[in-house]
């Protein structure tokens, strides 16, 4: 037994259910619509006159930064946004960017500016996309393990990333469906002390990971790490059900047992429970953003436009905050290591960091 093993076995548990903002259910957020903030006129024009100063100045998207995309006003309000993605209910929508007079290169340098100023960019990708493309490339993840959800269409399951903080901007909506929805892990592990007690115990438990081709140097090609992990008085959820199962296509890797397979598809049964989740509609110009260590995404079906040029379309950052939390030992496998402010992210032996303008 590795000594990485050996740790993650002596995790302890919450004594019982966890409460807090980020234990919510669809009604509050519902009820509730402080997670959502409309970019004002002066919001706008701050926008605007950041994305020309790039410009002016010469500037690659990559190398936008908070100091060369200033937001006199508005920054002072993404502060406020990161502080309850991180601490309260673990997500926010930002409503209004003008996407429809943006060019997708203009739309990517004011993504890329608000994303600057929530934290670090981390690579979402073995390729260094630090600016990531959200469309149907016809990936059939389900079949090739080396291939990505989200160059897929169709719906997709509840999931975690592997950074911090996931923010999307929609670009172009779909004909009909495509919303995105959001559970609170601390309703999942509540709810799942309240069905299955007797499963509780194997969200803690250790398991192996696919990395589905997207090996760090000196890594084996899978991971090792609890779907849950409760830590200095904190709850951590890391999971993808299709990373998950997939790693059985290793011989060398454990099998699962039946009570493991069980509590992946409560899990998912937990979440997809119109009560427990919110459901938001993506609109042209929405930002959304998400903790990844609080909540787990996924995505409605939809139906989609006949032309490509109306496709759906969102561009996706993975952001590091720089007052993020202390995680566990076990996520430095899968985000390099755990430094705050400096881990998340995918980066392999020959991944050279870019912010491509197309979805290659």
């Amino acid at each position: 037994m590795t000594e990485t093993i050996s740790d993650l076995e002596m995790l302890q548990m919450p004594d019982g259910a966890t409460d807090g903002p980020a234990a919510w259910r669809s009604a509050d957020m519902e009820a509730d619509t402080g997670w959502r903030y409309v970019l004002s006129d002066a919001d706008i024009r701050e926008l605007d006159e950041a994305l020309q100063s790039t410009v002016t100045q010469g500037l690659e998207i990559i190398q936008i930064n908070s100091a060369n995309f200033p937001l006199p006003t508005l920054s002072k309000r993404l502060r406020q946004m990161r502080g309850d993605v991180l601490n309260g209910r673990g997500f926010m929508q930002i409503r209004g960017v003008p996407v429809e007079r943006y060019s997708i290169e203009e739309s990517a340098r004011v993504f890329f500016g608000i994303g600057a100023h929530m934290g670090s960019l981390r690579s979402q990708n073995a390729d260094g996309h630090v600016l990531g493309h959200v469309c149907d490339l016809s990936h059939d993840y389900k079949t090739n393990a080396n291939l990505r959800g989200y160059r897929a269409g169709g719906p997709l399951k509840f999931h975690t990333d592997s950074v911090d903080i996931v923010g999307l901007l929609c670009l172009r909506a779909a004909k009909e469906g495509g919303a995105s929805k959001i559970v609170s892990a601390s309703t999942i592990h509540n709810e799942m002390l309240k069905q299955r007690p007797d499963l509780v115990k194997e969200l803690y438990r250790p398991i192996h990971r696919d990395r589905r081709g997207e090996v760090p140097e000196g890594k084996d090609p899978w991971w090792i790490m609890p779907i849950f992990q409760w830590y200095e008085g904190r709850m951590n959820s890391h999971f993808s059900d299709v990373y998950i199962r997939s790693v059985e296509r290793f011989p060398e890797a454990p099998r699962f047992t039946d009570a493991q397979f069980e509590t992946f598809d409560l899990i998912q049964k937990i979440a997809e429970d119109p009560t427990n989740h919110l459901s938001m509609e993506f609109r042209e110009g929405d930002i959304q953003l998400v903790n990844n260590h609080e909540i787990l995404h996924g995505r409605s079906d939809y139906q989609d436009w006949d032309d490509p040029a109306r496709q759906r379309y969102l561009l996706r950052l993975w952001i590091c905050p720089p007052n993020g939390r202390a995680l566990p030992p076990a996520y430095a496998e899968r985000y390099g290591n755990i430094d705050i402010g400096d881990r998340g992210g995918i980066v392999c032996p020959e991944t050279e960091f870019k912010a491509p303008l197309t979805p290659i």
